[in-house]
């Protein structure tokens, strides 16, 4: 499958980012959110295949020594062809200078450690809505 891949956020639907991070049962916000967080980033991802956005990722750094990957999400029906991989692949490299942290939906960490991702042992989190994110099985 040929794909197109995009670092900026030039011309980007965000109505379709708020969407596909609905329908992966990920966190989303409205439109105009979306593109707030995307525009503030360290570094972005967007992957269309026939002019469709189908995955995108993002993450924020300091430039220095710490970042972290956020809002990895790819639509269900391209799921499995490597987009996600592209995406990670198309991170990685510009923040490789530093430690990465992020955290995955429970079920996913497997495609994680794929790229070298370990399991942390000492995590911590404070989340806004902290009894859905334990009853999805992000905290204890």
């Amino acid at each position: 499958m040929e794909v197109e891949v995009k670092q900026d956020c030039t011309g980007v639907d965000w109505k379709a980012v708020s969407e596909t991070l609905k329908c992966v049962e990920m966190a989303y916000y409205e439109p105009d959110v979306h593109k707030k967080a995307f525009e503030s980033s360290h570094t972005t991802v967007f992957v269309y295949h026939a002019d469709r956005l189908i995955g995108f990722g993002r993450a924020i750094s300091d430039g220095a020594y710490q970042a972290a990957i956020y809002d990895c999400a790819v639509r269900p029906e391209y799921q499995g062809k490597g987009i996600g991989t592209t995406i990670m692949k198309n991170i990685l490299p510009r923040i490789s200078h530093c430690n990465i942290i992020l955290y995955a939906t429970p079920g996913k960490e497997g495609f994680y450690q794929t790229l070298g991702f370990r399991k942390m042992k000492t995590g911590m989190a404070h989340f806004k809505k902290s009894e859905s994110m334990r009853e999805r099985g992000f905290t204890e």
